[in-house]
């Protein structure tokens, strides 16, 4: 199943996990967003795109408190952020950066179950769920487990992230370019494991890149963000007949079929 189809199918299901309601924000009189209003819809992968400093990792560091909106409202699950314990908030939705952000002298397993740790799992239990993520993510016990982050490429360094943001089983999944550090192949890998896996597991993500390309092969939805607004917000397949000036620059940089 292509991403389009699978957002086709997605739109059955109309229930809004996330939004935002004229949400802005200004830091040292800055206005990094302005007049924000979007909805996002539980099992889809919505790709914020935009060049950096058009508010794409703010609009991300919104949804799990990390910063809080100087206007508006953001909701999740249909409750507003600030009224949410932000400690709570952040342990039901999984964060990815794009340096893995591993604790380098936590193992592989120790970082994937940190968070298990944290909702105080028993051992056994954490063990099996732990074994059950990095299985899921392509990283095998015996050779893996054990391996410091200084003993793991890029790749499987994002695999492990990966692994530890999915843990505790949130509904949503926060990425912020995850993928941007890496060599073009195991990029492309990881790319198609990730949407495939989100799929599979009927996770929500939002996830920030600067490369139309990935948006394409990942989005369910694309909103194109310039000077902390949303410009446009399509489908891939929507995406590739807008006119917008913008969207033309970027479709420029693809070959699209």
């Amino acid at each position: 199943m292509s991403m389009i189809e699978f957002s086709k199918s997605m739109q059955v299901d109309q229930q809004i996990i996330v939004e935002f309601s004229d949400v802005g924000y200004l830091i040292g009189g800055n206005q990094i967003l302005a007049d924000l209003n979007l909805r996002i819809l539980k099992g889809e992968i919505l790709v914020l795109l935009g060049e950096s400093g058009c508010g794409k990792t703010t609009t991300l560091k919104l949804i799990n408190r990390l910063i809080e909106p100087t206007s508006g409202t953001v909701l999740v699950e249909g409750r507003s952020t600030i009224d949410w314990d932000a400690i709570e908030l952040r342990r039901r939705i999984g964060y990815v950066l794009q340096e893995a952000g591993l604790f380098p002298h936590f193992s592989a397993a120790e970082n994937v179950a940190l968070v298990l740790g944290l909702e105080n799992w028993d051992e056994g239990r954490k063990r099996e769920r732990t074994t059950k993520m990095l299985e899921l993510v392509g990283l095998s016990i015996p050779k893996f487990a054990e391996r410091f982050p200084h003993e793991l490429s890029g790749g499987q360094q994002q695999r492990v992230g990966v692994a530890r943001a999915l843990a505790a089983d949130p509904g949503i999944l926060l990425l912020d370019e995850p993928f941007g550090a890496l060599d073009a192949i195991t990029r492309t890998n990881l790319q198609k494991e990730f949407a495939k896996l989100v799929r599979d597991l009927g996770k929500t993500a939002v996830f920030v890149t600067h490369d139309l390309h990935e948006a394409m092969l990942l989005g369910s939805r694309i909103a194109l963000m310039d000077k902390g607004r949303i410009i446009l917000l399509e489908t891939p397949e929507n995406f590739v007949k807008s006119e917008l000036p913008l969207a033309r620059l970027y479709l420029e940089t693809i070959s699209v079929s």
